[in-house]
């Protein structure tokens, strides 16, 4: 979609949310055209929060368990459980339009971090030759990394290097492998972010897996690229900007203190991924937001996911939501963003 209609659709999704009183933000400002300023740091500032998707279910299924949101190329967003549920919410209210189940080849449900929207060959088009496009998903249960049908019938899956696969098969971590996925503008690489590091490995240093896509639509094993995390913290998630940089959130949890979540602009420097600070989201305004256990900000939450909903001018739209592992002391929030990349 064009940076204009990009524009219009965020515009439309931020008006509704407001009207619906599900989307908070501060003062008279939040009614005009220009959004408020509600500076995280110099870089970003907090657009809105909404809670309204909070302990609730669609079509039987728990709303909640959100790890991953990717936007389709029709405006809607898709957002992932790592309960094995794939939602569909609508562009303009972000409320579940449609649910379906995710499984492996067993049948079995897979612990699924990572979501990509990808539309990768002339031959996945439908019967009236519109792109219907298939769902990259990663799973922190192998790792794994497979591509799904829209109606979540298994299409095939990615070769992963024997020394990301989970212990002891391998060096990673339990539930720290593939916890972020993302593709690069163009189309042609695909990342996913391990959130913590291999045996063996720094304990600040963790892997960048990259696939190169085939002529025929498939994806090839590529490089691999190395990420320095902050102390304590691991990446929760990455999301490529539109000029190939990479968005990349890095998550901690203290018991008796809370959560940290900061956002770091990361390129490409050879084998390794230099990084600059955007912003501590505990440097928000809460927006009188509130929190059920200690929180250096009760904005803050577990936040896993996040996606780019529109750019202009160096400016980026960024949507992220937290994971409330269907725990009664955490919640489902969704966080509009605007990120300056310049």
């Amino acid at each position: 979609m064009r940076p204009r209609t990009l524009r219009t659709a965020l515009a439309t999704l931020t008006a509704g949310l407001a009207a619906a009183g599900c989307l908070t933000a501060a003062g008279p400002a939040a009614a005009q055209d220009r959004p408020p300023r509600n500076d995280c740091s110099p870089s970003v500032s907090l657009t809105g929060f909404s809670d309204a998707l909070d302990k609730t279910t669609h079509d039987g299924t728990y709303v909640g368990n959100l790890s991953a949101l990717a936007r389709d190329r029709r405006g809607a967003v898709a957002a992932l459980s790592d309960r094995s549920a794939l939602f569909r919410l609508d562009a303009r209210t972000l409320k579940p339009r449609s649910v379906i189940p995710l499984a492996d080849e067993n049948g079995a449900p897979l612990d699924s971090e990572g979501l990509v929207v990808d539309l990768p060959h002339s031959r996945l088009r439908s019967s009236g030759g519109t792109p219907t496009g298939t769902y990259l998903v990663s799973s922190e249960t192998e790792p794994s990394v497979r591509r799904y049908s829209r109606t979540g019938e298994i299409l095939g899956r990615l070769p992963v290097p024997d020394a990301l696969r989970t212990a002891p098969a391998g060096r990673a971590q339990v539930n720290g492998s593939f916890e972020g996925l993302t593709l690069l503008p163009g189309g042609r690489t695909l990342i996913a972010s391990m959130e913590y590091p291999l045996a063996g490995d720094p304990a600040d240093l963790v892997r960048f897996q990259s696939w190169q896509r085939t002529r025929h639509g498939d994806f090839r094993l590529g490089a691999q690229y190395s990420y320095r995390t902050d102390t304590g913290l691991g990446v929760s998630e990455v999301t490529a900007a539109p000029d190939g940089r990479l968005l990349v959130l890095e998550r901690g949890f203290t018991s008796g203190v809370g959560n940290t979540v900061r956002l770091y602009l990361a390129d490409r420097r050879g084998a390794t991924f230099g990084k600059t600070l955007l912003a501590d989201l505990a440097d928000c305004p809460s927006l009188g937001a509130t929190a059920k256990q200690p929180q250096p900000n009760p904005l803050l939450d577990n936040i896993e996911g996040m996606t780019v909903t529109g750019h202009a001018k160096g400016r980026l739209n960024v949507l992220l939501v937290s994971d409330d592992n269907q725990n009664a002391v955490q919640t489902t929030r969704l966080y509009e963003l605007r990120v300056r990349v310049r």
